[in-house]
């Protein structure tokens, strides 16, 4: 009935948007992150963020019914801990990618993170992924092989950095979705924080120095980007299907491009033009396939 779409409409509008915004603050975040990384060890920078991370998902969760104790209780903690340690690596592996390859190459490769996802699928979800989704897969890594121009020489393991950040990820997404068949979203949010804090802590303690006064300034920005776009992406998944807003996650990439170029010098090299257009075309398409299925 009219009274009824005109809000969906409305809804699905604003997630939209939501996305595209929280995709922002995720580049803007990704060049506070360079910019500490060049000071800082990556572990030392991740591990101060995650632990103001692993208070802001404390609250977010204690305000939700049945609190802490409701978050707390998992039918599955060791995958709860795997995937919290996971996104912890991802991260830092991110970081270390930022300083040593730049915003736009490392964000050009970790782009083929849907394919990796539609590729891991099968043996972890027991999905069936069709020949059309494996042409799109084989498609998005000869993407990734034009961005890293193996031909000019042998691929140097900095360039490797991204796509290990990349398979992370997609094994810590293919995880929540296993665990989404038993725990809801705030208890996998609870286990993101917390576990992921710990795992980074176990490696970046040993790091540990004080910042310098003004850097202070940039890990307070990081740190407030951060929980800001976290509570934008859950209010956006709040107000519409994964599947309506993956596409718009790519927006990261032109984002972290233009912040890459303008503060930091990056160089927009043809080659990783052509094989990020190539990674995101196949990305796009394996969404749409997925989505497909599930009509």
């Amino acid at each position: 009935m009219p009274p009824k779409t005109a809000p969906a409409v409305d809804r699905t509008g604003l997630a939209i948007l939501l996305m595209c915004l929280t995709c922002l603050i995720f580049a803007v975040q990704d060049g506070f992150s360079r910019v500490l990384g060049q000071e800082y060890p990556a572990f030392l920078v991740v591990m101060i963020r995650y632990w103001v991370f692993a208070v802001f998902v404390i609250a977010m969760v204690s305000r939700q019914p049945g609190g802490l104790k409701r978050a707390i209780r998992t039918k599955r903690p060791v995958t709860q801990m795997i995937r919290g340690a996971l996104l912890g690596m991802e991260t830092v592996l991110m970081v270390e990618a930022f300083v040593r390859l730049g915003l736009i190459e490392t964000h050009a490769v970790f782009a083929a993170c849907p394919l990796l996802i539609a590729a891991l699928s099968g043996p972890i979800l027991g999905e069936k992924v069709g020949w059309r989704r494996w042409a799109a897969i084989g498609a998005g890594f000869l993407g990734i092989l034009v961005i890293l121009q193996p031909g000019g020489g042998v691929i140097s393991p900095e360039s490797l950095l991204p796509f290990g950040a990349a398979l992370m990820f997609a094994l810590y997404g293919l995880l929540t979705r296993k665990v989404s068949r038993d725990d809801p979203s705030m208890v996998s949010f609870f286990w993101s924080g917390v576990a992921g804090a710990f795992s980074v802590t176990l490696f970046g303690i040993w790091e540990w120095q004080w910042l310098a006064p003004g850097d202070w300034i940039w890990m307070a920005a990081l740190c407030l980007f951060g929980m800001t776009s976290h509570y934008l992406m859950i209010r956006a998944y709040e107000l519409a299907e994964a599947s309506a807003l993956q596409p718009f996650a790519y927006t990261q990439l032109a984002w972290a491009s233009i912040i890459g170029i303008l503060a930091f010098g990056d160089v927009l090299r043809p080659n990783v033009v052509v094989g990020a257009a190539i990674v995101v075309a196949a990305g796009l398409f394996t969404l749409w396939r997925q989505r497909v299925r599930s009509a």
